[in-house]
């Protein structure tokens, strides 16, 4: 399961842009829902929990029963399929973001805003709506999946520690993230160099060079969890004990009347 779990690790790296990138990016652009309302721009999140939600329900109530009647799987497909799935979902969202982002600047560099970064970009917040939705399906998919794979194939004696594992994914894929951003700063800061993540002026910076590099992290990841799926092997089914015995007694009978 070792293999498995660590496959889990990039796709948290890539959801932790929502909380940390595309706040910035939010910040900069028109959040009026209308003239007197304004989005603020943390709450952007709202959008990958209330597509996570809906995805989750789709998926139970509606793909769930027509997957099975083609897999003959109590589940529709199986756990390593539906992470699958959200891995590959994960690929499209931060690739998303990249071209988001260059949209973005287009219009900042359109308006003359490249050098002011505290201007507001005159373009909608709601541009940013697919990347964080993409996040949300492909959270219902690759998370549940991940937490149910772990809890159904770890050892009886280890149904909590196999939890505590997803977990575990959880927070060494924000560590991975704030890895991955201490190493772009140092690579790519300097005279004469263009910093990638600028703490002053996100208009000046190359933060859709940053999302395209956890795309190919995630392709990466991909292919890895492609082969470690193709390998594994799941966990035999065991007979209740009530089978068991109701087993022994009728071969023990068989053998007296015999």
């Amino acid at each position: 399961m070792g293999p498995i779990w660590a496959s889990g690790i990039i796709l948290i790296t890539a959801y932790a842009q929502q909380h940390t990138f595309s706040v910035q990016q939010a910040k900069t652009m028109d959040r009026h829902l209308i003239n007197s309302f304004e989005i603020p721009a943390a709450s952007m999140t709202v959008f990958t929990l209330t597509t996570m939600l809906c995805t989750v329900a789709f998926y139970d109530r509606v793909f769930v029963p027509i997957a099975r009647k083609f897999t003959g799987l109590e589940r529709g497909i199986s756990f390593l399929s539906r992470m699958g799935i959200g891995f590959f979902i994960s690929v499209l969202a931060t690739l998303v973001a990249g071209f988001i982002e260059v949209k973005r600047k287009n219009v900042a560099s359109t308006y003359g805003l490249v050098d002011k970064p505290k201007s507001i970009v005159p373009i909608s917040v709601f541009w940013l709506v697919p990347q964080y939705c993409l996040h949300g399906i492909a959270e219902a998919f690759m998370s549940i999946g991940h937490l149910e794979f772990f809890y159904d194939q770890a050892p009886e004696s280890m149904k909590s520690t196999a939890t505590a594992l997803f977990w575990t994914s959880i927070s060494a894929g924000n560590y991975l993230s704030t890895f991955l951003v201490t190493l772009v700063h140092k690579f790519t800061s300097g005279p004469r160099r263009t910093n990638w993540l600028p703490d002053d002026n996100l208009n000046k910076g190359k933060l859709e060079y940053f999302y395209w590099l956890i795309t190919i992290l995630q392709v990466v990841n991909l292919i890895y969890y492609l082969f470690c799926a193709r390998l594994y092997t799941f966990k035999p089914i065991q007979m209740d004990k009530t089978e068991d015995l109701e087993t022994k007694k009728d071969g023990i009978e068989l053998v007296n009347n015999v």
